[in-house]
């Protein structure tokens, strides 16, 4: 006999951002979802649980914390507890999408190869659109074989603005310099 684990209840925050609100969904101590306004397959507003109404318990506090660093071009990695819910290939996606260095971008096609599917660029697209953890996981490094932005669903502008963002400050963080604020 199996049995099934009960999912934990989710609760939620809403924090500012040069990009306009986030909502960061968590199950208990892990953040399970960084949802933007208006952000295409953005899930039901009843699918985010509880709202709280400051960002002051785990895993909010932290990853507050350290998007609040990121914008200010003070972290260009994050180091929280997620817990990625979707297939094993869309899980297998989007652990590679942490691989993508700072600053730089990746084509679907590459991401295709890394993965060891070279013939999988349109599967690898289908997955990275459904990453339910947006900038934390860093769907917007990856861009169209041509160069070309494509397919965000924060919005192509956002992810033009993270993109600049992460190349001004390529070299890595620096102190207090930021690129928005």
């Amino acid at each position: 006999m199996t049995t099934r684990a009960v999912p934990l209840p989710r609760t939620h925050v809403v924090v500012d951002s040069p990009y306009g609100p986030l909502t960061l969904v968590a199950e208990g101590s892990e953040l399970v979802g960084l949802c933007m306004e208006g952000q295409r397959h953005r899930p039901e507003e009843s699918t985010f649980g509880v709202r709280l109404p400051e960002p002051d318990q785990a895993p909010f506090a932290e990853t507050a914390l350290q998007l609040e660093e990121y914008f200010a071009g003070r972290r260009d990695a994050f180091d929280l507890p997620l817990k990625l819910h979707g297939t094993e290939f869309q899980k297998l996606v989007w652990a590679a999408l942490c691989e993508i260095p700072y600053g730089q971008t990746w084509t679907y096609g590459e991401l295709a190869v890394h993965l060891g599917r070279p013939t999988g660029a349109r599967a690898v697209g289908l997955a990275n659109g459904k990453n339910p953890i947006g900038v934390i996981v860093p769907c917007h490094r990856v861009i169209g074989s041509d160069g070309s932005l494509t397919g965000y669903g924060g919005g192509l502008h956002r992810k033009q603005l993270l993109l600049e963002h992460e190349r001004a400050l390529q070299g890595g963080p620096r102190g207090e310099q930021a690129a928005f604020f």
